[in-house]
């Protein structure tokens, strides 16, 4: 009795802390991979050196007197300028609030007149770059940095307004440049800075993002292409089981018929021959039938040996025993045939030519499949042709038999002699024809077309 499947497991749920599957680059739903541990560890070392080298440039900016006695204090100035950098450090994690954070520090130093301009327009490059880069949401992106660059924009007039028009004095020495004072100079060239800074960091970023969602698609097409490897992999090896199963079917098949056919000459023959003729007409029959099970059990074993040898697996075909057999054959096969009792005649049509491997097996396969059959079906006595056509293009093998033998009891079996050589045939791209024949018997004719052999 057999014993009903196995119920499947149920499937695990999905941890709620594992990612959601990528979607694929191209896609719009595409999303950049989150920051690494070491990527944020690396932001965070990153923001404190930036931090020491910011306090070291206002530092510096006090020594030479930016701003002069406008300048902020050490105690107002060195907080801003810490609090302008030290976003940074999570800069991967929220790019956009920390650019907003970022912007609105900035521009709190520039109203406190803080004598720092480096490290902290460098602080507002790496914000604005970040959001371009990581900003998952390409749209929140988008607005956080026009935002930005609109609100600078607007501030930066203002500013260049008011050190035009009133009396602010940075305390920079140099001479007017017409109506162009030296404040106003100083004004105008951090404008132009900050274009340069704004419109580098939007580009850099755009195409970091860029970068990243290429290197992206090339990783999910690699693993596309080792999949659709790995399963054309599998399919080949399942195409060559098949092929080795149906090389099984047909050696053991021929093979077990005819040591049927003759096992039963053997029991026919000895009650009615005289003793000493039956007895050497039965060795006779029984030693055919010992070879026949020697080649069956030769055949098994050297393809049961190529189905557990998982190398030979790759080149079966060039190495496999069967592979050689051809048309050129054919004696063997009329030999254990004439020993079941048929009567076998063979007919060449046109100039042999050599044959393609493939053919010459698929071929030698079909003729010893239609003798198997008209050993099972019409019996011993049965007088059978085999004839072989080279035709201008193609090649043609036609097994045909009168079906006058002594057919014995209907065989066993599935069946499946037929479908093999429909099978392999169309594999050739090849005609088959199987049918009774006007009156008795049967035909089998398969006709191959031969590349590069047209006249």
């Amino acid at each position: 009795m057999r014993s009903p499947a196995p119920t499947p497991p149920p499937a695990r749920p999905r941890p709620a802390t594992d990612p959601p599957p990528a979607a694929d680059p191209e896609s719009a739903a595409w999303r950049r991979p989150p920051a690494s541990p070491e990527e944020r560890h690396s932001d965070a070392l990153a923001a404190g050196l930036l931090c020491a080298v910011g306090i070291l440039s206002l530092l510096l900016t006090r020594t030479y007197g930016l701003y002069g006695q406008d300048a902020a204090p050490l105690a107002l100035a060195a907080p801003l300028v810490l609090a302008a950098i030290a976003p940074l450090a999570v800069r991967r994690r929220w790019p956009s609030a920390v650019a907003v954070a970022v912007a609105a520090v900035f521009i709190a130093a520039g109203e406190l007149s803080v004598p720092e301009t480096l490290i902290l327009n460098v602080a507002l490059f790496c914000a604005l770059y970040t959001v371009g880069a990581w900003e998952p949401d390409r749209r929140r992106a988008t607005w956080t940095r026009g935002g930005i660059v609109a609100v600078m924009a607007v501030w930066l007039f203002l500013s260049f307004f008011r050190a035009t028009t009133q009396d602010v004095d940075l305390g920079l020495p140099g001479s007017a440049l017409g109506a162009l004072t030296p404040t106003a100079a100083f004004w105008l060239q951090q404008v132009l800075i900050n274009v340069l800074y704004f419109a580098g960091a939007w580009w850099f970023g755009n195409t970091a993002w860029s970068s990243a969602r290429q290197r992206a698609l090339i990783e999910h097409r690699t693993e596309q292409l080792a999949q659709a490897q790995a399963r054309a992999a599998r399919q080949a090896v399942t195409i060559e089981r098949l092929r080795i199963a149906r090389e099984l079917h047909d050696a053991v098949a021929h093979h077990v018929s005819l040591m049927g056919v003759q096992a039963a000459a053997a029991r026919a023959l000895l009650p009615r021959d005289a003793p000493a003729q039956s007895t050497q007409a039965s060795r006779d029959q029984l030693t055919a039938l010992e070879d026949s099970a020697r080649s069956a059990v030769a055949e098994l074993y050297q393809l049961l040996g190529t189905l557990r040898d998982e190398e030979a697996e790759h080149d079966a075909a060039g190495d496999s025993a069967s592979a050689s057999l051809s048309l050129a054959d054919l004696a063997p096969l009329v030999a254990d045939a004439e020993a079941a009792g048929l009567h076998v005649s063979v007919t060449e049509v046109g100039e042999p030519r050599p044959l393609p491997p493939l053919v010459g097996l698929n071929l030698f396969r079909i003729a010893q499949e239609s003798l198997t059959n008209v050993a099972k079906h019409a019996g011993p006595g049965t007088r059978t042709r085999i004839a072989v056509r080279y035709l201008p293009g193609a090649v043609e093998l036609e097994v045909s038999d009168d079906g006058r033998g002594r057919p014995g009891p209907p065989p066993a079996g599935g069946g499946l002699g037929q479908r093999g050589m429909r099978e392999r045939v169309a594999s050739m791209r090849g005609e088959l024809l199987a049918e009774p024949r006007s009156g008795s018997g049967y035909v089998v004719r398969a006709r191959v077309p031969l590349e590069g052999s047209r006249p």
